[in-house]
């Protein structure tokens, strides 16, 4: 089969087009032909091999552990593990590999049937794989515990992307004001998927409208540039600030000051963790019910990943990237 390959670290010019052995199936897996494949930051961070934790997860000097990216598969059933018992062969899934071992940019993968779940007749392959990791990271986000999101105004930072984007809509399903930060050529799509204010954040710098008593209950931080105590002094005074991505100094800011700022007072800082394919039943139901709708920027194949990637890295994409596999 064809599959993208990274035997180095570096820039998606690293990628390389192979041909590997198709994989069997372990006794609770099942081989999927792959329709769809959507890009994450995840992807970009484990090529670069940043930041430094990626490595230690995947290999010091160069890839080890995961030769093939892409976690966010959607795709049709072709065998079936001896005591797979979920899915039979012909059945339309999909799901975020990222617990398995990653492998979604090639023709075929295997994957545990837990974590997969049935792609609704209702979804193209392209909208399914956009929605494990983004749909469902900006979902835990906005349903944290304790935290009711209806009448609170809730900052989406990086509201342009393809968290950001589903995190709008999501925050105005449950009832929040949101204000939506990312560059300004990205305000019509933000608009038109709700948000009620937006920032350009080459302009304004959000966190230094406390001046004029603006706070926020919530800051979703998908693109995290500032440090943490410019987030905690956008607060208000129960607010919360999670970090989903950003630069790995306010990673170690959130990991190691978050919870001790959180001990101050009633403001609570931290990061929020991925819980792979937790929520997704409620996600399937927001999209296919109308009220979310998964916002793709454009479609590459599987042979122009690096220009898709490099595309990615510019973070000029307005909603999701999606690899389509032709096979």
């Amino acid at each position: 089969m064809k599959a993208m390959v990274y035997t180095e670290y570096g820039s998606p010019e690293r990628l390389q087009m192979t041909t590997l052995a198709e994989p069997i199936p372990n006794d609770h897996e099942v081989l999927i032909k792959v329709h769809a494949v959507s890009i994450n930051d995840w992807d970009l961070a484990l090529l670069n091999g940043t930041p430094f934790i990626n490595r230690l997860m995947n290999g010091l000097t160069k890839p080890k552990k995961i030769p093939v990216l892409g976690s966010d598969i959607a795709g049709e059933v072709v065998a079936v593990g001896k005591d797979a018992q979920h899915f039979k062969i012909g059945d339309q899934v999909f799901g975020d590999l990222c617990g398995k071992g990653w492998g979604g940019f090639a023709e075929f993968v295997c994957a545990s049937e837990k974590l997969l779940t049935h792609k609704s007749a209702s979804l193209t392959f392209e909208q399914a794989a956009s929605l494990p990791q983004a749909g469902l990271l900006a979902l835990q986000g906005l349903r944290i515990k304790n935290f009711d999101a209806k009448h609170k105004h809730i900052l989406i930072n990086g509201a342009g992307g393809g968290a950001g984007s589903f995190a709008i809509q999501i925050a105005k399903h449950l009832g929040a004001y949101v204000t939506a930060v990312d560059a300004g050529s990205k305000f019509e799509i933000m608009l038109s998927l709700g948000a009620d204010h937006v920032i350009d954040y080459t302009q304004q710098d959000f966190t230094e409208n406390v001046q004029n008593g603006q706070k926020y209950d919530l800051i979703l931080d998908f693109m995290g540039y500032h440090s943490i105590f410019d987030y905690r002094r956008a607060l208000t005074s129960n607010g919360r600030y999670l970090m989903v991505g950003g630069r790995s100094s306010l990673i170690f800011q959130s990991v190691l000051l978050g919870p001790i700022l959180s001990l101050i007072d009633k403001k609570k800082l931290g990061i929020l963790a991925h819980q792979a394919n937790v929520g997704i039943g409620m996600l399937i139901e927001l999209v296919t019910s109308g009220k979310v709708v998964p916002v793709i920027d454009q479609c590459f194949s599987l042979e122009d990943l690096p220009q898709a990637m490099t595309y990615f890295a510019t973070r000029n994409t307005k909603g999701k990237i999606i690899i389509t596999v032709k096979n």
